[in-house]
């Protein structure tokens, strides 16, 4: 029986490498991390790291965004079919002739995206980041927003904007329905209602808090409430009891059959794999230098404008 902690450690230290996790993986994945963060906190440790080997605890597009911005360096992914369905519902052909029909607007992409939508993109966003960049520009500059028509539309309604978007969203968060959490709230009445824009409209417009899962991780951890509701993906709530043992958090279940609401993308990675990942140096990630030219661009102007906004 192969101890995978002990192995991992060992494998760590001999490769010189790091391993990255999102929020969304399984708590054993989360405990071994050396980073556990959201999109925009992982691209922030794939830039700073001195690692020889990044190892991506996540999916598909945050692995390639960690070999853009490490080229140089072998970065690997425990299971190469850990796509992500909002990155699936924007392909860069039908992308393309969408943006060819406003020349005048720039684009702004969710770093839930594919390399390919990242290179035909001007500035990436995160859902940390999103309103304070789009605020960033003229209120007189047209704005494509892609792929997250729900993240899109909530960044319109704050910013009195009128972006245009693209039909796309991420399956785990728009499956939520207002009638579970409306039920969840009678029964929790007590309970604050924690929400990811990445959720639709009717969702959102129920949530005490709406944020990134940084942001709902921070504040759960600084607000007094005994009682949370989340509505976002179950992994969450492995660092949120974590931080804060004393609190209660229910997650808002995509339908009756569990008490839970899990990305079947994320949770493809698992601890063998996690291993095997690591003593075979593969699955690797590959991309072109062209692509990774282009679709670096935009995700290196995002972090200058998160600096120059004092957000990172």
């Amino acid at each position: 029986m192969i101890d995978y902690v002990q192995e991992i450690k060992r494998l760590k230290k001999e490769k010189n490498a790091i391993i990255l996790a999102h929020y969304y993986q399984i708590p054993e994945i989360q405990d071994i991390a050396d980073y556990i963060g959201d999109s925009l906190g992982l691209a922030q440790a794939a830039v700073q790291t001195k690692a020889d080997i990044i190892v991506f605890a996540g999916v598909h597009f945050m692995a390639e965004t960690a070999k853009m911005l490490n080229p140089n360096k072998m970065v690997l992914l425990p299971d190469l079919e850990a796509g992500c369905s909002l990155a699936a519902s924007c392909n860069a052909v039908d992308f393309a002739k969408f943006r060819a029909k406003y020349p005048d607007h720039i684009v702004l992409s969710y770093i839930n995206c594919t390399a390919d939508i990242k290179a035909l993109s001007d500035v990436i966003v995160t859902s940390g980041n999103a309103v304070q960049i789009v605020e960033s520009f003229p209120k007189n500059q047209k704005i494509i927003f892609a792929p997250d028509k729900n993240l899109g539309a909530y960044i319109n309604r704050i910013t009195n904007r009128n972006m245009v978007l693209w039909d796309g969203v991420c399956e785990v968060h728009n499956q939520l329905k207002t009638e579970t959490i409306i039920k969840l709230k009678q029964l929790n009445p007590e309970a604050k209602v924690v929400a990811h824009p990445e959720c639709d409209g009717p969702i959102l417009a129920l949530a005490d808090m709406i944020g990134s899962t940084t942001a709902m991780l921070k504040y759960t951890e600084n607000t007094n409430f005994e009682k949370y509701i989340i509505a976002s993906e179950t992994g969450i709530l492995h660092k949120m009891q974590k931080n804060s043992p004393q609190k209660k958090f229910l997650v808002v279940p995509a339908d009756e059959t569990c008490n839970c609401n899990d990305c079947p993308y994320m949770k493809l990675n698992t601890m063998e794999k996690l291993y095997l990942a690591m003593k075979n140096e593969s699955p690797n990630i590959e991309l072109s230098k062209e692509l990774i030219e282009k679709a670096k661009k935009p995700i290196i102007s995002m972090l200058d404008i998160s600096k120059k906004l004092g957000l990172i």
